[in-house]
């Protein structure tokens, strides 16, 4: 069955998504030791099923390298740079607000 066919949610082997992508299996392969974000199911034989995250990794990492001009470092770090700013919730955020509060209320308490 073509992986046009396949679920939404269904896993993907890796000749099914190179094939979708347009590109060789061993260039996932290689995408794979330069993006540690990018890490599909291994099962016995070492074999390859990508998830549906994995598989909008792949599609994000194709189309920054092959139509937005990027190169592999640059993608690298566009990544790293979104992961980072994923650790700065909006809970976070909210914290950091309640914790000066606090602080203005304590301050004010010792005046």
């Amino acid at each position: 069955m073509p992986a046009s066919e396949k679920a939404a949610g269904a896993l993907r082997t890796i000749g099914e998504l190179a094939e979708e992508i347009g590109r060789p299996q061993h260039v996932l392969r290689y995408w794979e030791t330069k993006f540690p974000q990018l890490r599909p199911l291994q099962r016995a034989g070492r074999r390859r099923y990508y998830r549906p995250d994995d598989v909008a990794l792949v599609r994000r990492i194709h189309g920054l390298l092959s139509h937005e001009g990027y190169t592999i470092r640059g993608v690298q770090k566009l990544l790293a740079s979104e992961r980072g700013n994923k650790r700065g919730t909006p809970q976070s955020a909210a914290l950091t607000k309640i914790r000066a509060q606090l602080v203005a209320a304590l301050e004010q308490d010792a005046a």
